[in-house]
């Protein structure tokens, strides 16, 4: 299972983005997202079941991020809305092939994952 991760970019405070995660190779139970900041250690940031479609994600980013895939598409996407500084990070996309939804936020759960893209959220 390959994934890479596209769409990072600079922009100011309050702005959207999209990113892509392209999944190649055997489809696998769960994708998510972490990010990690400098200095600081990788966190959970959101997960979709590919099974049911149900959609996890971490606090700070609930009601801000989504996360989603097409139907046919062997792909994830996180949109993101209303950027704050402190969403600047390097952001990974991951696959697991865990059932348990508590697992998907666990990165140590995660055994594949992409090579991450830069978000920079600054004015």
């Amino acid at each position: 299972v390959q994934l890479q991760a596209s769409g990072g970019g600079l922009l100011q405070p309050g702005n959207s983005l999209v990113l892509s995660c392209a999944v190649s190779g055997r489809m696998m139970n769960a994708l998510g997202w972490f990010r990690q900041a400098p200095g600081k250690e990788r966190e959970f940031v959101a997960a979709m079941s590919m099974s049911g479609g149900r959609t996890y994600y971490a606090d700070s980013v609930n009601g801000r991020f989504t996360i989603s895939t097409y139907r046919g598409e062997n792909s994830v996407y996180l949109q993101m809305i209303g950027l704050k500084p402190e969403d600047s990070a390097i952001y990974y996309c991951a696959a697991t092939n865990e059932y348990n939804s508590l697992y998907f936020y666990d990165q140590r759960y995660y055994a594949y994952w992409g090579q991450g893209t830069l978000v920079t959220v600054s004015s």
